[in-house]
């Protein structure tokens, strides 16, 4: 029985972390394939995840859809590529009949490649405006009235002027709607003086705070975030959940990407500044942990992680490093400046250095995971 329990136990993250990763991975290859098909180039093979093949079929366009062993990615194989990389030569290249070459990933013009090669990322984008907008429209959104209950006592809000039953109205020009609106800019802006507007006896009053930051540690990692110490009211007739039509939902689908695109971009950028630690990436059983404790949430916000996953892989492989995607744009833009393609020489550097960059990533982020869980 207790055998049965741990196989239960590790299903339950590993289950959920599949289905997410299977998701978002097919969407990403799905826009390569749609794009590729549109520009009239043969898709050869269409992987769902890597390694030994479990099942396959061929369709009638002769693409081969394969379902392979190990969740973990998956790629699609044009014409003329020599493998799922899509690399080439210009000595295989040569051997193409005529046929091959109208149907060739590598013979289509360079605007053509560049258009297959960015679907990816943008289906990326599209899934998570989709995930964000039906999730909207289906589940609603809890919302909860931004009005203050009282002030931490030593935080940066206390003795800037707020006061019991203030409630928020804008936040450096911008319009406050929820308590959510609120947090997410206060989060983003340790250290920055912020201008509120607040409703107070029927008027408007002005306070300026500046958040301080504040460390908060989870199961893998901690994250860094800007606080004021105001505390959201508790009263349940300031929290009602909202459901959207299309249009609304839509709306919030581009907005929630936005917000996950800058945070994250914040993140990278505070790498770079030293802002941010290296020690919050999380690796394949960092994910898989979220992805369990989130499906136990429910399955909205597992949907919502998956939105989430699906951006970081967009803006991953727009990263100009070859092996990616954006590695792949780069010498697609230096071809059509030159006029000509790089080098195969250098393209196969570039290819294993890209390679030795990604594989590097990952063994760190799960180092990461590992540290993370013996630390716990």
């Amino acid at each position: 029985m207790a055998f049965l329990q741990q196989i239960w136990s590790i299903g339950e993250y590993v289950v959920p972390f599949v289905f997410v990763l299977s998701v978002v991975v097919f969407f990403h290859e799905l826009g390569h394939f749609l794009i590729g098909r549109l520009c009239g180039v043969k898709v050869d093979v269409f992987s769902l995840g890597l390694g030994p093949e479990l099942f396959a079929f061929v369709d009638g366009k002769g693409t081969r859809w394969r379902f392979a062993a190990l969740p973990l990615g998956g790629y699609v194989k044009f014409h003329g590529d020599a493998n799922g990389a899509s690399m080439s030569s210009a000595e295989q290249v040569a051997r193409m009949t005529e046929e091959d070459r109208r149907v060739g990933f590598f013979t289509q013009p360079v605007w053509r490649r560049m258009a297959i090669v960015a679907a990816g990322p943008i289906a990326n984008f599209i899934l998570a405006i989709v995930i964000f907008a039906a999730v909207a429209m289906t589940y609603g959104r809890g919302e909860l009235t931004p009005r203050i209950e009282s002030i931490r006592a030593g935080e940066a809000a206390d003795g800037a002027g707020f006061a019991p039953g203030d409630l928020i109205v804008a936040v450096d020009g911008q319009p406050i709607e929820t308590w959510s609106d609120m947090q997410r800019i206060v989060q983003v802006s340790a250290g920055v003086p912020l201008k509120f507007v607040v409703a107070r006896d029927n008027k408007d009053v002005e306070v300026t705070v500046t958040p301080r930051t504040h460390e908060l540690k989870g199961a893998f990692g901690a994250t860094k975030i800007g606080l004021v110490g105001l505390v959201a009211t508790s009263n349940p007739a300031d929290w009602h959940v909202r459901r959207y039509g299309p249009v609304g939902a839509i709306r919030i689908g581009f907005d929630e990407t936005g917000y996950v695109i800058s945070r994250t971009a914040g993140y990278i950028r505070g790498l770079f500044v030293g802002r941010e630690s290296l020690e919050n990436m999380n690796g394949p059983i960092g994910t898989g942990y979220i992805a369990g404790e989130v499906a136990k949430i429910g399955f909205s916000a597992l949907l919502n992680l998956a939105a989430v996953l699906s951006i970081s892989i967009g803006l991953l492989n727009l990263f100009p490093i070859p092996l990616l995607d954006g590695g792949h744009l780069l010498y697609y833009i230096i071809e059509a400046l030159k006029g000509r393609p790089m080098s195969e020489r250098a393209q196969e550097m570039g290819f294993r250095v890209g390679l030795a960059f990604v594989a590097g990533l990952m063994l760190f982020a799960t180092f990461n995971d590992i540290l993370h869980i013996i630390k716990a």
